[in-house]
């Protein structure tokens, strides 16, 4: 994979053909990562992707223009496709008009970060999932490896962050609709935790295995895991928390931020590039400060402000990209032990995952969706039997505020597992959520 010294010399390559007053930005985005898929408990396809792409933004003025690059590894050829890709971005910048929201840090602030490399052996880790499903149909991906994201710029600026983690993202499968999802994510691999995930998600096939019931549409109460959270929390990710949605009247979190509504007093949600896996600087080079709070005690406190937003609403950059969406949103957590939940949920629903969220009333922030894999009839603090699908349509401010009964001691780690166009650094620290009432409309 792309190293530090590898990109810090192609840039300063680059920089030595800059002609006049132009400043280059180069972002880079870089994986080495090595995935098995599984079915029915067997190795179905193994591979490798090693790849390393270069986005570059050559500046004038208050003109710019942008490309990617995809890198080869070999100095010469990436050096020599760099400068004709800048030779084409700067016959380009001609024909296009000034960007009145463009912004460059001019203080240059440069950071290293690599994080132990303490990955499994891929083939034990692989020998682990197989053996630990054992019979049982185990339908899933196994993904490790290290990924690296830099910044660089012509004023000197350097920036690397690069981790080495593992994901193993799997359903033990019973048939038609009825699965036990779960999932096992770290830096260092512990046959513990794995064996811990593993009789859990073996529990729930079991139970799988009863007669589902039917229940009327109407408001149980409700436990909701990490993963189920986390399908609402991802729907409010895009956009809820940027100072661009919220200026101009877009953000579901409206009348939380107007002061007009507000969550439960132990809710504290922030972006918490300190405790996560995504880098601690932006694509243009602004650094990311180790939190930004978005809610405090119920109420709506900091945004994530973006350079372009910044110079649009005079206000200064936190670190946020672009499309101002967290990278490490994290969900303080309660005083309700996670072995306890079910117990303490006494009769009501467990709901194992979530998929399909959608808003429903956007600026009342309210969220519908349907349950998905294992959701539990629970009575006298056990599962009874399972449930058939079912669809929810509640507000935050109810689910994280009126309702709220308690949230777990321990956050749970959720790393991002999607691969499109490649592994995604960014993650989330999720609590359980306990509430008395959750509204079922089919």
């Amino acid at each position: 994979m792309i190293d530090p010294q590898y990109f810090d010399d192609l840039v300063t390559t680059a920089t030595a053909g800059l002609v006049g007053d132009e400043i280059l930005l180069a972002s880079l985005d870089a994986e080495q990562t090595d995935f098995v898929r599984f079915n029915q408990a067997k190795v179905r396809q193994a591979g490798n992707v090693r790849q390393s792409t270069l986005g570059l933004d050559l500046i004038e003025g208050a003109r710019h223009t942008q490309a990617t690059v995809e890198l080869t590894g070999d100095r010469e050829t990436d050096a020599g496709r760099t400068a004709a890709v800048i030779g084409l971005l700067r016959e380009q910048r001609a024909a296009v008009p000034e960007d009145p929201h463009l912004i460059v840090n001019t203080e240059p602030a440069s950071t290293t970060h690599i994080g132990a490399d303490s990955l499994p052996d891929h083939g034990d880790a692989v020998a682990a999932i197989v053996d630990g499903a054992g019979d049982r149909d185990l339908v899933g991906v196994y993904t490790s490896g290290p990924t690296a994201s830099g910044f660089a710029n012509s004023l000197g600026q350097r920036n690397w962050f690069q981790t080495s983690t593992f994901n193993v993202d799997w359903t033990f499968y019973l048939r038609a609709d009825k699965a036990a999802k779960a999932g096992y994510a770290g830096f260092e691999w512990d046959d513990a935790a794995f064996d811990r995930s593993l009789r859990d998600a073996a529990g729930k096939l079991d139970a799988l295995g009863r007669t589902p019931i039917d229940l009327a549409p109407g408001e149980y109460r409700s436990y909701l895991t990490p993963a189920a959270l986390e399908e609402i929390i991802a729907l409010l990710s895009y956009g809820a928390f940027g100072v661009r949605s919220q200026k101009t009247a877009q953000s579901s979190l409206l009348r939380l931020v107007a002061g007009e509504d507000h969550l439960a007093a132990s809710v504290r949600i922030s972006e918490d590039t300190a405790g996560g896996i995504a880098p601690n600087f932006q694509e243009q080079g602004f650094l990311r400060p180790d939190e930004v709070v978005f809610v405090d005690a119920g109420r709506a406190t900091d945004a994530l402000v973006s350079p372009r937003s910044a110079v649009e609403f005079d206000l200064a950059p936190n670190g946020a990209s672009t499309d101002e969406s967290p990278r490490s949103l994290a969900i303080a957590g309660g005083d309700l032990d996670a072995d306890d939940a079910i117990a303490e949920l006494g009769t009501g629903l467990y709901v194992g995952n979530l998929w399909y969220t959608n808003y429903s009333d956007r600026s009342a922030c309210r969220v519908t969706g349907m349950t998905r894999f294992a959701t539990f009839w629970v009575d006298g603090g056990e599962i009874v039997a399972p449930v058939n699908v079912m669809r929810f349509d509640d507000t935050l401010y109810s689910l994280l505020g009126s309702k709220l009964e308690a949230l777990t001691s321990e956050p749970e780690f959720l790393f991002d597992n999607s691969t499109y166009e490649r592994r995604t650094p960014a993650s989330a620290k999720l609590p359980g959520v306990l509430v008395s009432g959750m509204k079922f409309t089919l």
